[in-house]
This record gives structure tokens, sequence and C-alpha cells, in this order.
């Protein structure tokens, strides 16, 4: 299975949209959101009439302290070095699981051994499928760390519910360069990389492309609104040029994409210049993958 990563330097480029656009036109029979700190893919792509599983991801562990053994000595407040101990109004100690690293050297210097590691569940992993489709996501909690572990658990969820090494599937990634692109780069085909032409689209591009050639990946280039600004554009289509990365398409600025969008509807099914680029965009993707 050929596996497509959809990225963006930065947030707001039109990564999710084209992401979502794609899966329709080219009739992918496999995709995910690894974007799990804040995932809407689901939101166009995941209607009601498929089936959901829903399990816990466990994070790391987190210290827990037994209350009818805490005596409220306070050693274990002298180490903590994440302010992840709270009084409570008896007198004892309890852990502060947004703060809490698990390092567990509360549990070390604690002389009642009154305090113990537990099970933290920090999200949820979902998988959606309808006949012969399956689309695997995930949702971190609040305030939890991991969302790198996450990521890579949405993606062996995917690989765990379809067959190997048939079709292609299309992973919408995260915007920046952090722990959950770093996740979703690994093992990928082609990383389709949507920009905008603007000062900060054309600064955020270089720092993907750059943390994208870590892993050695293929790369096309996507310009979404490339219309709005020409010198822009220009200057975009020129780094392009002299770090040889290809340009698969243009992506008109379309005030059809919003109006669209906010009806849950696919611009895959909408006649627009928008969808009309994307399409010429999908149909030279298989040559891509086969380069």
């Amino acid at each position: 299975m050929k596996r497509i990563l959809v990225l963006s330097g930065k947030g707001g480029t039109g990564k999710t949209t084209l992401t979502a656009t794609l899966v329709q036109m080219l009739q992918i029979k496999a995709f995910a959101d690894c974007d799990v700190d804040a995932p809407n893919l689901h939101l166009i792509c995941a209607k009601k009439e498929w089936e959901r599983e829903d399990k816990p991801f466990l994070g790391m562990q987190i210290s827990f302290i037994d209350q009818d053994k805490c005596t409220g000595c306070g050693k274990c407040v002298e180490v903590c070095r994440f302010d992840a101990l709270v009084k409570t109004a008896t007198g004892t100690y309890q852990v502060n699981p947004f703060n809490c690293e698990g390092c567990a050297v509360c549990q070390y210097v604690c002389p009642e051994n009154a305090i113990s590691s537990k099970d933290n569940i920090t999200g949820k992993t979902s998988v959606y499928t309808h006949e012969d489709t399956v689309f695997s996501t995930a949702q971190l909690n609040m305030g939890s760390g991991n969302s790198g572990k996450l990521v890579s658990e949405v993606k062996k969820n995917l690989d765990d519910a379809v067959p190997k090494n048939e079709g292609i599937a299309i992973i919408d990634g995260s915007p920046g360069i952090g722990c959950p692109v770093i996740a979703s780069l690994s093992g990928i085909d082609l990383a389709l990389m949507v920009t905008e032409p603007t000062s900060s689209g054309l600064h955020d591009l270089k720092r993907i492309v750059k943390t994208s050639k870590i892993f050695a990946t293929k790369i096309a280039i996507v310009i979404n609104k490339s219309d709005i600004d020409e010198e822009g554009c220009q200057l975009v289509e020129a780094y392009c040029q002299e770090e040889h990365l290809p340009i698969i398409g243009h992506i008109p600025y379309d005030s059809t994409v919003s109006k669209t969008i906010n009806k849950g509807e696919n611009l895959a099914d909408i006649d627009c210049p928008s969808s009309k680029a994307i399409g010429k965009i999908a149909e030279k993707i298989p040559s891509f993958l086969e380069k």
C-alpha cells in the first residue's frame, strides 16, 4: 500500500480540505487523520451510517497517592520538579494528573510507600468502517502529552484494518514540524505539502521540507490560493526550483470552499475552480508515486 501524507508547515493552509477532496476523487479505501490534537477529517469523510469502534489510549503512567497511607510529611513535594502535588483539606497530598510527568521520584522518597504508578488514559483511538473502506483517527485529551505515540497508534490501526500492499492510503497530518508530524512521516511514500503564497507560508514550508528531508521522503508541493499574491507565488516557485521540489498543482482562491466546508460537504461534489484544480492534482498523483 502506497502512503501519501498531506502536510503543511502552518495551520489554515487548506490541508484537510485537500485531503478530504482527494479521498473522494481517488476513491481511497484507507485513510487517516493524524492531527490528533484537533482532528476534523471525520466531519466531512465519516458519514453517520459508518460503524465506529473507540478504544482508550494509555499514555505514560503517572503517580497515584494512597490517601489512607499518606501522612502529609511533604517529602514528595520537596523533590517534585513539576509542581504536580497538591495538599488536600485533610493535610495529605494528591497528584495533579495534568502536571505529573511520571518520573516516579516521589515514589522513591515516600517513607510510607503510599505512592505508586497507575495507567493514565490520555485519549482515544477511533476506527470507522463502511463496507470495504477504513478510516482511522484519534483524539488526544486536553493537556495530555505523547501525541507522537498516539499518531503511531492511528497508523498502526489503519495498517491492521486493511490488506497489505494494495491501493493508496492518504493521511492527513498535523501542521507544524513537531512530534506528531515526525511520527506521521515514518513509512511515507509521498509527502504532499500545502503552502500559501505568503511570507509565513514560505517560511513554514521551508521548515517542513527540511524536516521531511531527514526521512528521505519524496516531496510534492501544492500552492493553495495561488492567485492572491503573484509576487508571493513567484517566491514560492523560485524556492521549489532551487530545492528541486516539484509543484504538483496550483489551487486558486475560491469563496465556494468555505461555504461548502461549513455545510459539511465534500468539495469533490461541487463544480468550482478549486475542485477542478484539485482534480488535476488527483490525476498526477499516481505518476508521482511511481517515480
